[in-house]
């Protein structure tokens, strides 16, 4: 093996040493039954990183202007979390998108069910807080908050 042949596979990952080899991994979001592109689609990561930046700025402009009055910058960060929580549990619990998701036409639905309950709404917005579960991938490009409440992040 050249130099350079090796260098590229640890480069590029486990994921094309092993198509490389000959393994199938299929599209993003085959194994749970959506199209490959289009309405209904995995959203890719770029529009849900969009969306969480726009959610994120407006919870900071509410918890700035309407709670802390912009007094004690150290402190609008937690109340813009807190009010991230409550728009996350309220918003997607009930209609299945934030504002930012909206925006940039998403929407998050129930694997099993296509609606997301309140509880597993509840349980996405905690895990999501914590930012880590959110930065843990599976192939389908679901984080973990998403793979543990049994959701998923569509295109509209």
């Amino acid at each position: 093996m050249d130099n350079r042949q090796a260098m590229g596979s640890w480069l590029s990952g486990p994921r094309a040493a092993m198509e490389e080899a000959g393994a199938e991994f299929g599209y993003r979001g085959e194994q749970l039954g959506l199209p490959e592109d289009g309405p209904g689609s995995i959203a890719r990561p770029g529009r849900r990183l969009g969306a969480l930046v726009v959610d994120w700025a407006l919870c900071v402009l509410i918890a700035y202007g309407l709670i802390t009055d912009g007094y004690n910058p150290a402190t609008t960060g937690n109340w813009a979390l807190l009010v991230f929580f409550v728009l996350g549990v309220l918003t997607v619990g009930t209609i299945g998108f934030t504002p930012g998701k909206r925006l940039f036409r998403l929407r998050v639905v129930g694997v099993e069910t296509g609606r997301v309950q309140p509880l597993r709404a509840l349980a996405r917005t905690v895990l999501l807080c914590l930012a880590i579960p959110a930065l843990v991938w599976d192939r389908d490009g679901r984080g973990l908050h998403d793979r543990l409440a049994k959701t998923v992040e569509v295109r509209i």
